[in-house]
């Protein structure tokens, strides 16, 4: 039976590791030290079971927008509890799901017109990969199938099967190759690893060519183009150069190829604009949302389709022309309403007006660092921030993985008062949009001084 006594943190702290397996963690390694515990949070902090305060670096792993235990989100969530925390889609509706569906459309790049629900970033992936696959099967005039998909190295779109098949970053997902489907890769637009060494722009945007070249002459084959609009996010924030998304689209235009946009890292102000698509008016045929969709508050995730794929799925009943595909907990109220606080609040408070000045803020901030030895590149687009660390500038030799120099870095800056969680050897900064310029500031001084105590040691 169990207690109803709170339990004291060194409790908690055994209990973890007693029974918890944590998500993307060497667990032999876990073990050896008392985990952190984090038991609140109020705006950029969060506060552990002892009560020392951090800034949340990178917004719980990009998901806080307006920071923790904003009011008007907490508010939305008590008054759609006292009405009904969940029904089912199927064959039922809601008003929260169908105004947050409204919501969306309404804000999403023109085009966009129909939402479809699910639980997380992979499975929003998931369902987009399978309505590209059936809406070639079932349109007319019907052509011969395309059922394989283009997508990039390096390229992370979530962890479900389909989703892991266009994924590429093999440690992720290698190990797991009997449940992947054969697709097409090709080089992403990584400028400062570039093997000419070329940069924007002189390159001319060169980084185009593999994919040129693939949807010249498989496009009869490929379903779709899936692409992280502007930042290959889980890559170590790999930015695009100006002018390839809305390349990508003309492509994907030309050889009749559909083009799905993963804008679940990028989307809800990442980048300095609600979507990243916006940056070059791009509209994808297929749309992916989830991560900061509810504020970082509950698991909610949504695919928006055009028209004309939508369409391709109507029919009659005995035509079994249906999209087969759901989840216990599509449209859920609760995510929904608080989704919906979520978009009220960005219109309330003017978010993303407000974010400008700190985007150019932490420019400034970080630029110092661009001459420091073991910094080879920073990168930065919109609130979302990569700063590669390598052993030598010059040659941009990495540190070996070994060294563990992202997690040092991350171990440091966590003594001072802040929590990251790098990518290797990538420091990840990806703060709450709601964050202050003090607060700001102060971040960027924990991690520069966390980054020159690590690097002076190494």
């Amino acid at each position: 039976m169990t207690s109803h006594r709170t339990p004291t943190p060194a409790q908690l702290q055994r209990w973890d590791r007693r029974y918890v397996w944590h998500p993307f963690t060497q667990m032999e390694e876990w073990e050896q030290d008392p985990p952190l515990v984090i038991q609140s949070g109020k705006g950029a902090y969060l506060y552990d079971t002892d009560g020392r305060r951090y800034l949340d670096g990178v917004s719980s792993i990009w998901l806080t927008v307006h920071g923790h235990r904003h009011p008007d989100l907490n508010r939305a969530l008590r008054r759609q509890l006292d009405r009904i925390a969940h029904s089912t889609l199927l064959g039922l509706t809601s008003p929260p799901a169908v105004l947050l569906a409204r919501d969306l459309v309404r804000i999403a790049p023109p085009g966009l017109t129909k939402v479809f629900y699910s639980d997380d970033g992979s499975t929003a992936m998931e369902v987009a990969l399978k309505m590209a696959l059936q809406y070639w099967e079932q349109r007319r005039p019907r052509i011969q199938p395309k059922n394989r998909f283009l997508h990039f190295t390096l390229s992370y779109h979530g962890d479900t099967a389909g989703a892991m098949s266009i994924g590429g970053i093999d440690l992720f997902h290698k190990r797991y190759r009997a449940l992947r489907v054969p697709t097409f890769t090709a080089e992403p637009p990584y400028c400062y690893r570039c093997p000419l060494s070329l940069s924007y722009p002189t390159c001319h945007l060169r980084c185009l060519d593999p994919v040129a070249k693939l949807l010249k002459t498989r496009h009869r084959e490929i379903a779709a183009v899936v692409i992280e609009p502007l930042v290959q996010a889980a890559a170590g924030m790999i930015t695009a150069p100006p002018g390839y998304l809305s390349k990508i689209r003309e492509l994907c235009t030309r050889y009749h190829v559909l083009l799905i946009a993963d804008e679940v890292a990028t989307g809800f102000g990442r980048t300095g604009r609600l979507f990243a698509c916006e940056h070059e008016r791009v509209t994808p045929d297929l749309m992916a949302v989830s991560k900061g969709l509810t504020g970082g508050y509950l698991p909610l995730a949504a695919t928006l389709s055009t028209d004309e794929i939508y369409r391709a799925f109507l029919g009659r009943y005995d035509e079994f022309k249906t999209f087969f595909h759901g989840h216990s907990y599509t449209g859920n109220a609760l995510g929904c309403a608080v989704a919906l606080a979520n978009l009220e609040v960005f219109r309330k408070e003017h978010t993303l007006r407000r974010l400008q000045p700190k985007i150019r803020a932490l420019s400034r901030l970080l630029d110092p660092l661009n001459t420091w030895p073991h910094v080879g590149e920073i990168r930065q687009r919109g609130f979302m921030v990569g700063i590669e660390l390598v052993q030598d500038r010059a040659t941009k030799t990495p540190y070996p993985l070994a060294d563990r120099i992202g997690h040092r870095v991350a171990q440091e800056a966590r003594k001072r008062g802040l929590l990251l969680r790098p990518l290797g050897n990538v420091i990840v900064l990806m703060p709450p949009l709601s964050i202050t310029l003090p607060q700001l500031t102060r971040l960027v001084r924990i991690v520069s001084a966390s980054i020159r105590t690590v690097t002076a040691a190494a």
